[in-house]
Formats: C-alpha cells, structure tokens, sequence
C-alpha cells in the first residue's frame, strides 16, 4: 500500500500562498503531496510567474499522485470571486476555511498523513464575519481538543507559547497554575512521542523582566510559575527555571535544553525568527494529527511577482513527513 499523503491548504488566495505552491511543485518529489486549493488560481499564479504547471486531480482511492517536476495533485477547493493578487477578499474567506476543515477532517479520517499550511489573513476572515484567531485555534476546534500549543522550530532552537495571539495586557491573566502546567504537561509529552526525546529538558522562561528580580519587578514567578514548575519536577520532568528570558537565548543556554517555553508571543518568537526566518516551522501540539506551517505570512505584495521564498514551506512539508513517518521531501 501506498504511503498516504501529506495535504498542503493553500491558503489566503491573494497572498502568496499560491506561489509558494507553484515553486513547491517545479522540483520532483519523493512525498506524496495534494494541495487544498482553486486550480484556476494556482494556474493563473503559474502563469503569471512563468513557471509550467500540470495539475492533476485528486481523489481519497488515487494512489497514483503526482510526483514529477511541474506537476502537482490537487484538491479542489473553489473559490467564491476571482482572485487578483495583493487585493484581499472577504468573499474567499469561506473558501480559506473550507480548505482548513478539509485538510483537517482527512487528517482525522486517515486519508492524510498530516497537513501542511500556507500563510492565511486572520484580518479579512474576520471581517468576513468569522470571529478567528489563527490555525492553531481553528484547528484546536476542529478536532474538539481544548489544550494545544503553539511550538515553532529551527535548526537553533524549539520555542513554544504558553499564550499565544492575545494582547499584552491580557497575558498576565491569561497565564494560570493550570494552563502553564497542561502547556508543558502537552510540550513534554509530544517532544517524547513526536520529536524522540527520551527526557526531554524543558527551559521555562519568566514573565517579567529579571524573572521578577525575586518578586522585585512583579511576583508572577513566585508566585505561578514557580509552584508548578516544582510539582512537575517532583513528577518526573526535567525542568529549568524560570528563567530571565533577556539570557536564556544565548547559544550555551540553548544546548542545555530541547526546548524553550515562552510566556507570550513576542517573548519567544522575535529570536526564533531572528534564527532562522525562511526555514522556520510552526507545529501544533496536543492535537490528534500532525499539522505544521511557515514562519511567515501573506505577504501580499510579493503575490504574483516572483519574490516569495518557498523555504519555509518546504522546511514545513520536510518536518511533517518526519513527524508522520513518511519518509523524506
């Protein structure tokens, strides 16, 4: 029997998550990939960059997908308007969602191997009336999981969130006894059975400055991070923290751990992408499938000009084929 594949959702259509699929598709592969996608948007993007592309349809009992140089296999997922690069659409926004739960229930059902997402617009699909706050927390609904975590990897580094798209003045709150500890109780156990650590070690940062200065400069770590941190150990996780975030990052901090937790968004994210912008995956954790992502977004002014970079997305296929046990890109 055929490996199954891996389903890529193409994301918002006047970004240039079409591109990247184009680009993706002009090399030949080994993976079984299918893309979520309009076929006339990925076509007229094709055009547009010059580029060949043959695209061919696929069906949940196709083995034979398309593996060849300027060939792709395709899921179609119809758009509502025509598309013209750069301009955002809120009519499409059904049709970015619809790509989503496609690729998300065929992940459930066993029909995909995992699923892999280009960049969408949170602004346009929530002026479209979808009250949405990003992949990580569609697709926590989608498969009816409460707990999920935000983890984004490079070759330097793994950070992940224990909050992730909320106002700085709303994480303070946000970062309770028990969502810290089912955070890292989630971090823990996938970087055993998805990553391979055997025990993994965890470096936790602090939410304030100095860690708090000994509750000098807020009393967050005393008072919350450090309590579960202790229970945790006592239960067998190797911990370390937590941990001034401004010190945690250089090169001989890293190699003490496997992975760095973040309070919030812009603690962690801003140095991981400093690392390794382009080549960077965004991987869900605590959900029954394996989804991963590009470290970037729409960026809707390369669309349909030949800039974009399709790095990160081939990073993101490699990474979910390695998750999957499928084999390589």
């Amino acid at each position: 029997m055929t490996a199954r594949p891996i389903a890529i959702t193409s994301g918002e259509p006047a970004g240039i998550g079409p591109d990247l699929l184009v680009q993706l598709a002009q090399a030949p592969r080994e993976l079984a990939l299918v893309a979520l996608a309009d076929p006339a948007v990925l076509s007229q993007r094709a055009q547009r960059l010059d580029l060949p592309l043959a695209l061919k349809d696929y069906g949940p009992q196709t083995d034979d997908v398309a593996r060849d140089a300027g060939t792709l296999s395709i899921l179609p997922v119809n758009i509502a308007e025509a598309v013209v690069p750069g301009q955002l659409n809120r009519a499409n926004a059904a049709h970015v969602l619809a790509m989503l739960g496609r690729a998300c229930q065929g992940c459930l059902d066993g029909e995909f191997a995992a699923m892999v997402t280009a960049p969408v617009q949170k602004s346009i699909i929530i002026e479209s009336g979808v009250p949405f706050q990003g992949h990580t927390e569609f697709l926590a609904a989608q498969c009816q999981r409460e707990d999920v975590v935000m983890l984004l990897a490079c070759a330097e580094m793994r950070v992940a969130l224990v909050t992730t798209h909320l106002p700085l003045s709303a994480v303070p709150a946000a970062i309770t006894p028990a969502r810290l500890r089912r955070t890292l109780e989630i971090l823990h156990a996938d970087l055993k059975a998805r990553f391979g650590f055997e025990q993994p070690r965890i470096a936790v940062l602090g939410l304030n400055p100095h860690a708090g200065e000994s509750g000098h400069l807020g009393d967050e770590e005393q008072r919350v991070i450090a309590p579960v941190l202790q229970a945790l150990r006592e239960q067998g996780m190797t911990l370390l923290g937590p941990l001034p975030a401004d010190t945690a990052f250089g090169r001989k901090a890293l190699q003490q751990c496997d992975a760095v937790l973040a309070m919030y968004h812009d603690q962690g994210l801003p140095t991981l992408k400093y690392a390794g912008f382009g080549h960077a995956v965004n991987v869900t954790l605590g959900l029954p499938i394996i989804r991963t992502s590009v470290d970037h977004g729409t960026a809707l002014d390369l669309a349909g000009r030949g800039g974009a970079d399709a790095s990160s997305l081939r990073e993101a296929v490699a990474l979910a084929a390695q998750l999957a046990g499928t084999g390589s890109a």
